[in-house]
């Protein structure tokens, strides 16, 4: 099976420059308004893991495995039932699954976890369709679970982030699962502070919004460079290694603008 679903239908040079300043500009953005948000509310990535009790903390990358592994099966699964969503809508239910894993707390914030995950990774696999890729390829979910090693949006790190943008693993049989326990240990602290400020009493429900909102924001702008770039790579002719290093130079000079 072609992982492109959708070619090219015209002649047309690729404006190569153009399309990569795009990128960038999304990428410095990632997150948007939602970072404010969880700026707003304290929602810091300093000193937020410390708050979680000890037992949930060193259960953290074998919970963010096990999520991230049910996600891959649940999330390819209801493609065939559930079709593609708004990026509002995506926003909006992800916005009210936080608020009400928040509003019980730590319990309440634990059962929704594996939930939230999936929501963002089927959100992830419908940006990599929108730039005509098909998410049932291996090599597409594969790329579809890279992304969340870019960070999150608590911890926002452009030279340690982009490294996820040329990271490929030798596709087989056991890939999928091996980067999935690649990821696991740098989405288990984002998703650990997401746990925390969902933690904080009374303000629960609106700290699991927030932070869901910004989540799904975040990883939807990732999405788009990350499979802007793959495309955008077919489309001019010329590879992928170069696309990212000249991405990575852009980045080096464009200045940090939120939308």
């Amino acid at each position: 099976m072609n992982d492109l679903i959708l070619l090219p239908t015209s002649d047309e040079a690729v404006d190569v420059e153009a399309a990569l300043d795009a990128l960038a500009t999304r990428y410095k953005g990632a997150g948007g308004v939602g970072i404010d948000l969880l700026n707003m509310l304290g929602a810091q990535a300093g000193g937020l893991l410390s708050k979680l009790p000890a037992k949930v903390r060193d259960g953290l990358q074998d919970a963010t495995v096990t999520a991230l592994g049910q996600a891959m099966k649940v999330a390819h699964t209801s493609r065939g039932v559930v079709a593609d969503q708004p990026g509002w809508l995506n926003s909006a239910v992800s916005t009210a699954m936080g608020a009400a894993g928040g509003f019980g707390g730590l319990p309440t914030a634990l059962a929704e976890l594996p939930v939230t995950t999936t929501l963002l990774l089927r959100v992830i696999e419908g940006v990599a369709a929108e730039h005509g890729f098909d998410p049932a390829a291996d090599s597409v979910r594969f790329d579809c679970v890279q992304v969340f090693a870019a960070a999150g949006p608590l911890e926002h790190d452009d030279s340690a982030d982009l490294a996820f943008l040329s990271a490929r693993a030798a596709l087989s049989g056991a890939a999928v699962q091996a980067v999935i326990s690649r990821v696991a240990p740098r989405l288990a602290v984002v998703l650990g502070q997401k746990l925390a400020a969902q933690a904080v009493p009374v303000l629960g429900a609106v700290a699991g919004a927030a932070t869901n909102y910004a989540y799904t924001s975040y990883y939807t702008d990732i999405a788009h460079v990350h499979f802007g770039l793959r495309k955008l790579a077919i489309e001019a002719d010329c590879t992928h290694e170069e696309l990212v290093e000249k991405l990575r130079a852009r980045m080096q000079s464009l200045p940090v603008k939120r939308a």
